[in-house]
């Protein structure tokens, strides 16, 4: 990429601790990053899923769709003591690039990523590639996923069992400062990186000052669904969906606006 994002103001507005790689990168292309972490992400224990971990074993795949499970995953292994070698046992399955990587910093790689890096992608693309050699799958997601995988699984009688490893939290104490941020700057680009995003972007008043002239930058199809429902019209979406093609798409929009 050799477009600069030309000093633009841009709100991070992802979880804390990946939004200080995001600010980053913006920077390094010459924007101007904002952070307002309006989430809170938490792994979760529920003894609910002790069977799960039991016979952890007993899974073909394992089906990561976020780089949150990977890491609440195998906190819990961690905590548990749990030895198991996952490449040698299980089939991998990541739901896009930013999974895939988090599960290389462990030294595993995916036998499986779809072409998109959605939940619909990624179903349609499984059955077709495996349509014999399948279940059961362990689905590790958190409390806010959508119910497009395993609807699709039951669907086409394959066993899983999905495990909710984390949740997704609005980081509310932060509304004031929210507000104040959109009170006082005039942004070029809001960035979301998922619905939940939004969500909390709205219930924390976000909207309040909102100028019709700054760009919604939105990673993803069912981001990009979320912000068209809640009314935003002025939205970007990367063509690979990761930070690095939005910052791309950002770049993109603004050299088409230097050369209108």
């Amino acid at each position: 990429m050799t477009t600069s994002l030309l000093n633009r103001k841009i709100l991070v507005t992802r979880e804390a601790s990946q939004a200080k790689k995001f600010s980053k990168m913006i920077a390094q292309f010459g924007g101007v990053p904002i952070e307002v972490p309006l989430l809170d992400i938490h792994c979760l224990k529920n003894i609910a899923y002790e069977p799960l971990w039991n016979r952890l074993d007993s899974y073909n795949w394992l089906f990561f769709t976020s780089a949150n499970g990977v890491a609440c995953f195998f906190q819990e292994l961690d905590e548990r003591k749990q030895t198991i070698h996952l490449q040698e046992t299980f089939k991998i399955a990541a739901v896009g690039h930013k999974t895939e990587e988090a599960l290389k910093v462990r030294n595993i790689s995916a036998d499986f990523i779809p072409s998109v890096y959605d939940a619909d992608t990624m179903s349609a693309e499984f059955l077709a590639r495996y349509p014999e050699e399948q279940g059961p799958i362990l689905l590790i997601r958190g409390t806010r996923s959508r119910d497009v995988l395993p609807k699709v699984f039951a669907e086409n009688g394959i066993i899983f069992d999905a495990l909710e490893i984390y949740e997704t939290v609005t980081n509310m104490k932060l509304d004031s400062t929210l507000q104040e941020t959109m009170y006082k700057e005039s942004f070029d680009f809001i960035t979301f990186t998922s619905p939940s995003c939004i969500q909390a972007f709205i219930e924390m008043g976000g909207t309040k000052y909102l100028h019709s002239s700054t760009v919604i930058a939105c990673i993803g199809t069912t981001t990009e669904k979320k912000a068209r429902q809640v009314g935003f019209t002025n939205i970007i979406v990367p063509r690979i969906f990761t930070i690095e093609g939005m910052i791309e798409s950002m770049a993109t929009y603004l050299t088409k606006e230097v050369d209108d």
